[in-house]
């Protein structure tokens, strides 16, 4: 209850348009203000401290009347001067003045209206100024914007004091309860928490609708800001609560662990301590295990970083440091083994076994590179596990067609988050052996991106002065390599570096013959798909005529891998005759295969005679064997142009170009008129134009067939030719030698023309297979023609 002797001071002036007090003289003492703006209407405690301003705090007490309020701009100024001051402040009368202990005055001052300083007139005792009235354009009392301003800055004012922990929550009932829109507006902008510079502004606005504005803008920022800091908070406590309760439970856990005797994560310090204890590594490897065996027992089981120690120790423990298997050195079983697997592929077994003859001597050798490249299907993969049995060590396979990240090689580094160790060191691993046979397969497939190239990091992998030192990102330590027998595989020799290249042994693994074919259905395809199927060899029996007839005209490839599944269904299509109960007959004869397999998808070409003239039988080389190749020549009338059609590459057109120019050469000598090359144009084509065609090795065979078709003398019958020639006419020799004289074979040949050059790859070849054969080596383009006309 209020007596007579309370005093009741209002916290805004009453009148909603016009600050009461009377009129604002033109000469005011001016109060400088530290940190704080006094808006009209609002009453608002100011202390005084310094003397001049405790004087005019007392004059005006005295002789009544109003001072005049001003901010410093600078409030760490002691004696501010007229510049130190803003010239925008409000003229306001004392309401009551009161003694502080500290000898401090607290003055609460009701502003009146605003003004502007004209010129300060003296500054002792106190600063005084002539001062112009500023009055506020206030809007009509229906002003719909000013409405909408005054309930948003209400609505976000009371936010602010709701979310703010240092406004009193007594402002709540204050911002609720004040009417005067003025009134308000000067209420919250004296006393929100906001910068001086924020409220000078606010004071300086011209009209209420302006400052309103203003205060609005300042009110949402400083909203976002409260909310922010608020909800930043407010998650460093979620975090910190959170850390705090793990921390119990796991001082509970480790509590009840004690009691049930032992805690977990030190038994598994002590397993890895147990198992490191037999292992047989070098001194500097054991010096690492150990000190990061102590960076875990000192590590925090609950922290992120254990699990990733935990797995790099057990990965060390894992790795056959030192450990190897002891090859077996039988010669004889090795070559067996060999042989069993796979028919052929000589040179590749031979270079194994002179491998295990040097070990076996010497008692020590670093394992070769081997690089075994060919064609599809040809059984480069399934070599090396061959090897591997036959060695008595452990296989591993290490796909490389398609990576492009060097970290699968070398492995990531253990700051990344699920980092691992490369795929050498992972085999290995899997191997548990320091000596395995690892097949890096599809060498030549490895791709490049920004995460480096694979190809490059296989340069330390690959060399044998350098893969004892191995060094693995994840491991961290030298890994030493040189006993593990390293066999690439690649179908195309020309995508791989020549730095990686050069360090390999490169073994050309060819495609098999038509005849070698047959065998390894006898002794492997065949045995192999009975047993996957459950037939019995007594059910099914393949002759070689039926399995040549499968061969040649159901596949056109260079290994075996359509073949085992022509193979596989002819054992379906028997395994549902027995199981059926149908009559057969134990054999498959050749008549049978197309019912089977249906119609014949290929036809292999047959020699056809020596009827027509500028007709020559050619070799040549395919990707999946070899072919004979027909070269046609003809006289039209005309300008002695060549016309060149079937398909054929630079190289090949190169060779025609050649081999006319021989020709008209030695027209002469020939007995071919010098006018028919003028008087006729000259056509080369090579039938099948649907498939393109090129190399150099149809030379002589142009040239014969040039020669005929201007001699007229046919070619002899049933003669093939293979070779390069020159415009001086010598026969160089060519490639794919063994595939071409096994297609003449086949297609009825009997007599072949080749350079002398090539007499060593006839000589590599089974007698079996050339038999029936007549091989002439020729020199030159005479002889050629000495042996081909008749």
């Amino acid at each position: 209850m209020l007596d007579g002797k309370t005093q009741v001071i209002p916290i805004v002036s009453a009148d909603d348009d016009m600050p009461q007090g009377g009129a604002m003289p033109d000469v005011l003492p001016i109060l400088t203000l530290r940190s704080s703006v006094l808006f009209p209407g609002a009453i608002t405690p100011i202390t005084v401290g310094r003397e001049k301003s405790m004087k005019l705090v007392r004059d005006v007490e005295q002789n009544g009347g109003m001072l005049g309020a001003l901010l410093q701009k600078e409030a760490e100024v002691e004696n501010p001067g007229p510049e130190d001051l803003y010239s925008v402040g409000t003229a306001a009368r004392i309401l009551k003045v009161l003694e502080m202990p500290n000898g401090n005055l607290t003055v609460i001052l009701h502003g009146v209206d605003k003004f502007e300083i004209r010129e300060f007139l003296t500054s002792d005792p106190f600063f005084k100024a002539s001062v112009r009235p500023l009055k506020d354009l206030a809007p009509e009392k229906s002003n719909v914007e000013l409405e909408a301003l005054v309930e948003s800055v209400k609505e976000i004012a009371l936010k602010i004091v709701g979310q703010s922990g240092h406004i009193p929550q007594e402002a709540t009932f204050a911002i609720k309860n004040i009417d005067s829109r003025r009134g308000i507006i000067n209420f919250i902008s004296s006393n929100l928490d906001l910068p001086d510079t924020d409220r000078q502004a606010l004071l300086e606005a011209p009209g209420l609708i302006a400052r309103a504005r203003k205060l609005l803008e300042i009110l949402v920022r400083e909203l976002q800001l409260i909310e922010l800091k608020n909800e930043i908070q407010s998650k460093v406590k979620e975090d910190i609560d959170q850390q705090q309760r793990e921390y119990f439970l796991q001082q509970q856990m480790r509590t009840i662990q004690d009691e049930l005797g032992g805690n977990p994560s030190e038994r598994e310090v002590d397993e890895l301590r147990e198992k490191a204890e037999s292992k047989q590594w070098s001194d500097s490897v054991k010096e690492l295990f150990y000190k990061e065996l102590g960076k875990l027992d000192r590590m925090n089981p609950a922290v992120a970083e254990y699990s990733v120690q935990m797995n790099y120790l057990q990965l060390m423990l894992e790795l056959p440091w030192n450990e190897t298997t002891k090859d077996n050195l039988d010669l004889k079983r090795a070559k067996r083994r060999l042989d069993k697997d796979h028919f052929g592929l000589d040179d590749v077994k031979d270079r194994i076994l002179e491998h295990l003859a040097v070990l076996k001597l010497k008692g020590d050798l670093k394992s070769p590179i081997l690089c075994l490249y060919g064609p599809p299907g040809v059984g480069k993969t399934s070599l090396g596990r061959s090897v591997a049995a036959s060695l008595d060590r452990k296989f591993g396979r290490i796909s490389l067609g398609g990576m492009h990240d060097e970290a699968e090689i070398r492995g990531h580094r253990r700051t990344y988050i699920g980092a691992m160790p490369g795929r050498i060191i992972q085999t290995i691993r899997r191997a548990g052996s320091s000596n395995p046979v690892i097949i890096l397969d599809e060498i030549d497939k490895v791709g490049q991106s920004n995460h480096g190239d694979p190809a490059s990091a296989l340069l330390e992998v690959l060399d044998p002065e350098q893969n004892s030192t191995f060094h693995d990102n994840y491991l961290d330590t030298e890994y030493d390599l040189s006993k593990v027998l390293f066999i690439a595989t690649a179908n195309n020799v020309g995508n791989i570096s020549s730095a990686l290249r050069d360090r390999m042994e490169m073994i050309n693994v060819s495609g098999y013959l038509l005849e070698e074919k047959i065998e390894i259905v006898k002794r492997h395809l065949l045995p192999k798909q009975l047993e996957a199927h459950g037939v019995r060899a007594d059910q099914l029996k393949l002759g070689k005529r039926t399995i040549e007839k499968i061969v040649a005209e159901y596949t056109r490839e260079s290994g075996v891998r359509t073949l085992d599944k022509l193979i596989a269904k002819i054992v379906r299509y028997r395994a549902k005759e027995i199981g059926m109960e149908e009559a057969y007959e134990t054999e498959i004869l050749p008549a049978m295969v197309e019912k089977i397999l249906g119609v014949p998808r290929y036809l292999n070409e047959i020699y056809e005679g020596n009827r027509h003239v500028g007709v020559v039988t050619g070799l040549a080389w395919t990707e999946v064997g070899g072919d004979i190749l027909y070269i046609e020549s003809s006289l039209n009338r005309g300008k002695g142009n060549l016309i060149l059609t079937g398909n054929l590459g630079e190289v090949m057109k190169e060779s025609a170009s050649i081999a006319l120019g021989w020709v008209r050469a030695h027209a002469d000598q020939l007995g071919i008129d010098p006018k028919l090359f003028e008087e006729n144009d000259i056509h080369i084509h090579v039938p099948e134009g649907a498939i393109p065609k090129d190399g150099p090795s149809a030379g002589i065979t142009m040239v014969t067939a040039l020669a005929s078709v201007f001699t007229g003398r046919r070619v002899q019958a049933r003669y093939a030719m293979t070779g390069e020639t020159t415009l001086r006419g010598k026969v160089l020799p060519v490639g794919g030698v063994k595939e071409k004289i096994l297609a003449a074979k086949r297609a009825g040949i009997t007599n072949i023309i080749l350079s002398a050059e090539n007499r060593k790859d006839i000589e590599d070849i089974k007698a079996e297979y050339v038999k029936g054969l007549t091989f002439h080596y020729v020199e030159t383009l005479d002889d050629v023609l000495r042996l081909a006309l008749v």
